[in-house]
């Protein structure tokens, strides 16, 4: 029997997002379980490599040394921006909880408080992400004007520092590592999934533990929410079949439609395209949403038959990393 006494052990990567998330998880774990919670920090590949991202693979980078530690026993349970998980899940772990989701669209910040629309001719805006890059481009491309989207790695302090210096005309980050640093007032605009399509998974975070720890894992199931869950269980799906890693330029979003009584349909969009902006497939699909939420295998059909029609229209061609 597990001795309630002792601290469930939490590990966390180092940064100040990390950090953050982690924090409030552990306090919603202490409150789900009545046990102490300590933050064990562990410092991943993707932390120290200065290497942009998408040179050193971007799936795995920031995930691999707390599930080595996991599985070592050194923690029990890990927190991961869920957007960097790779989409194959090792038997050994489990996936115990996806909590509710934040915010899940990118945040431009710009000089002078300026939006998208309003930044001069050939304004360089600062973004590590290929799939920002190529929708950035092609969304400067319909207003009729160039950008010089520029790779740039670090934390959240550092990047919206190449704006505060004037190295940058503007940065572009996730709305929800902005909101739970508690900067998210430095937006200047939040952009619209209709223009930038957000990572598969973004906004979510995923509890992990071992899959032998089966009492934990039950617990911790406690902080999963089902929507969140279907939602990025269909984006992640349409990212494995399209054989992707989190640093090609694939974006996805899945959204619940409600009607008063209940979740009625499921609308999934993905984009695939060349980081100049030259060229985009982007589809989207509606299904309907199942008696269960939990039926995993609805979102994971969703999901490869969307990346199917991608494929089809296209998209292997604009992947840089999908073996052929």
């Amino acid at each position: 029997m597990t001795d309630r006494t002792t601290p469930l052990r939490l590990g966390t990567r180092r940064s100040k997002l990390a950090m953050a998330q982690s924090g409030q998880i552990a306090e919603a774990v202490r409150e789900l379980t009545g046990r102490a919670v300590e933050l064990v920090e562990i410092t991943t590949y993707g932390d120290t490599s200065r290497e942009h991202l998408a040179q050193i693979g971007g799936t795995g980078v920031f995930v691999s040394a707390l599930r080595d530690a996991l599985l070592a026993g050194d923690i029990d349970f890990a927190v991961h921006s869920l957007k960097d998980l790779p989409t194959a899940q090792p038997e050994e772990l489990t996936l115990a909880a996806v909590p509710e989701r934040e915010d899940p669209r990118d945040a431009l910040i710009a000089a002078g408080g300026l939006t998208f629309a309003q930044l001069p001719e050939g304004a360089r805006i600062g973004t590590g992400s290929p799939r920002r890059m190529a929708q950035l481009n092609a969304w400067a491309r319909t207003l009729g004007k160039r950008i010089e989207t520029v790779p740039i790695r670090g934390n959240i302090d550092t990047r919206i520092g190449y704006v505060a210096n004037g190295e940058l005309d503007a940065v572009v980050l996730a709305a929800a590592g902005l909101t739970r640093i508690g900067r998210i007032s430095e937006a200047t605009q939040l952009l619209s999934p209709d223009m930038v399509l957000p990572a598969p998974g973004q906004g979510a975070l995923a509890i992990e533990c071992a899959a032998t720890n089966v009492q934990l894992a039950a617990q911790l199931a406690g902080l999963d929410d089902p929507y969140t869950r279907a939602a990025v269980t269909a984006e992640r799906s349409l990212l494995a079949a399209l054989e992707a890693g989190c640093s090609a330029p694939v974006g996805a979003l899945a959204d619940l439609q409600r009607d008063e009584q209940a979740v009625t349909e499921l609308h999934l969009r993905g984009v695939v395209g060349t980081t100049d902006g030259s060229t985009l497939v982007q589809l989207s699909t509606t299904g309907h949403v199942p008696a269960s939420l939990d039926d995993e295998a609805t979102w994971l059909t969703m999901g490869r038959e969307l990346a199917a029609e991608m494929l089809a229209k296209g998209a292997a061609g604009l992947m840089g990393e999908r073996a052929l």
